[in-house]
């Protein structure tokens, strides 16, 4: 990962970063950052919004919810995220 650039933070360390942000984990000078970033960024400020909602909407779902079918997917394909296989 890279480091954050407080002063001007790119969409990709944006990206990066995004869980900490949305956790309340970076620390102010670098969120304020982030902020100043997403207001003159359009396509950030939808995937933050976009991400909010995943967040939002995945709280919802029940382990008992998701058949066995989809649940087996969905551990393969973090696996291979984890992994490194989902930027390959």
């Amino acid at each position: 990962m890279t480091d954050f650039s407080v002063e001007e933070p790119t969409c990709q360390e944006l990206a990066e970063f995004l869980t900490d942000y949305l956790e309340g984990l970076l620390p102010s000078s670098h969120r304020l950052s982030f902020d100043r970033h997403i207001v003159d960024c359009p396509d950030c400020t939808l995937y933050v919004e976009q991400m909010r909602e995943t967040i939002l909407a995945t709280g919802q779902i029940r382990v008992e919810e998701i058949s066995p079918a989809v649940r087996d997917q969905l551990l393969s394909a973090f696996r291979g995220w984890v992994a490194g296989g989902a930027y390959d």
